[in-house]
């Protein structure tokens, strides 16, 4: 068989130019959450299918349409992370601990969904979740938190959509009373709307069928049924955020694609993106543990798309880490010692390149200048030259190469 071969649709190769702006990514996340009290976890890629069936719900497109699960075994490829931190805050005993609980991740996951921009099957998201507490402060520190980490790696137009899905006594009596509204109208409704009356009605907020979203428009909102005690909810979390000066719009057509959420909802999308224009949302889901086989556990948190990110963001290029020394050769017999002076630099903590590549010695140099090294050592019958790439003096060495670079490197010159 001959041809060649390429990465499945829907996944692609992370290469050195791209890696440099994830790490940014994932430097901000950690300087961002850790000084908050998160600390990082990471679950494993493969989970118990049921932790999602169980955890995200059946009538979730991620269920129903988007998982890669392999039925011999009952596992599944992570498509989300919140119910594998949930997880492993029961399997872990993590309820023992002074609550709340703050986690952060930065993983990979997969959903069966049609690739677009920002949008792939396997994807990386960075995520914190804050299990143990019901106080609207931790809602309202999770969306601090996350305009905090997009606004300092650069993303544009962002716009904060906020609303309340109420506790799920609530939500069943509304979506009762909106699957009603639905089914009044149905033959107005597109064909897949219709047949999810029945397992999750709240979808239809989401449509972009023009049918569908003409009868949205007077349909009765979960925010007008709140019980007191959700609505003081709502409204402390709205009043922690004001005194913060973090603009937000109150959506009440907003609904997050997983079942677990309750109480505050939120999103941020971006003006970059489109249509699809979301970067990164996420909740309070206070009874996702219990549902798992937990103690009753609050819970809030987010998850914002990498690539998504980084496609809204105005990521300046990343300088390529500082090379201190190259070592070139005037003949191949120079070979050995010229390695042996690179692995010498690396064990002093020096950042250190050998020729490798069977190079003129004039094109070693021009590639020594091409990475922008600091020193270049020349191994030849004379002896090892150093020079200084910046100030073009050189000097033969008369003991250790790398002495010479760490004092050099120091300022102290050749």
């Amino acid at each position: 068989m001959s041809g060649r071969i390429q990465a499945p649709r829907g996944t692609f190769d992370v290469l050195p130019a791209q890696a440099s702006e994830r790490a940014e990514v994932e430097a901000v996340a950690r300087r961002v959450l850790e000084r908050a009290g998160y600390g990082r976890i990471e679950t494993p890629t493969f989970e118990a299918t049921e932790l999602f069936s169980r955890g995200v719900g059946e009538s979730t497109d991620v269920v129903q349409k988007e998982m890669y699960s392999f039925h011999d075994g009952g596992f599944t490829l992570r498509p989300e992370g919140t119910a594998p931190v949930c997880r492993a805050y029961v399997e872990h005993g993590m309820h023992k601990l002074p609550q709340p609980v703050r986690l952060w991740y930065l993983s990979t996951f997969f959903r069966h969904e049609a690739p677009q921009a920002g949008r792939f099957r396997q994807f990386w998201q960075v995520g914190a979740e804050a299990l143990g507490s019901d106080d609207p402060a931790i809602d309202a520190e999770s969306i601090l938190l996350l305009a905090e980490l997009l606004e300092e790696i650069g993303a544009r137009g962002l716009r904060l959509r906020l609303a309340s899905l109420g506790t799920p006594e609530t939500r069943l009596s509304y979506r009762a009373e909106l699957a009603a509204y639905l089914r009044s109208h149905e033959e107005q409704l597109s064909p897949e709307v219709r047949a999810r009356i029945a397992l999750n009605p709240l979808r239809a907020f989401d449509s972009d069928d023009p049918g569908t979203q003409a009868v949205m428009a007077n349909a009765p909102l979960l925010i007008d049924r709140l019980t007191a005690s959700d609505a003081e909810h709502f409204q402390e979390v709205r009043d922690l955020l004001d005194d913060c000066d973090l603009v937000y719009d109150v959506d009440p057509t907003l609904v997050r694609g997983l079942d677990y959420y309750s109480r505050t909802v939120f999103e941020f999308t971006s003006s970059e993106l489109g249509a699809q224009s979301g970067v990164g949302g996420g909740g309070r889901y206070d009874g996702l543990v219990e549902m798992i086989g937990g103690p009753p556990t609050p819970g809030c948190g987010w998850a914002a798309g990498v690539e998504r990110i980084l496609l809204a963001s105005d990521h300046p290029a990343v300088a390529p880490p500082p090379v201190d020394l190259f070592v070139a050769y005037s003949d191949t017999k120079y070979r050995r010692p010229a390695f042996s002076i690179a692995a010498e630099a690396r064990r002093a903590r020096l950042a250190a390149q050998v020729e490798l590549a069977g190079r003129s010695l004039k094109g070693q140099l021009k590639q020594a200048d091409r990475i922008g090294a600091r020193f270049v050592a020349i191994v030849s019958e004379d002896g090892t030259l150093l020079k200084d790439m910046e100030s073009g003096e050189q000097t033969l060495v008369q003991g250790s190469v790398v002495a010479m670079v760490l004092r050099g490197r120091g300022g102290a010159g050749l």
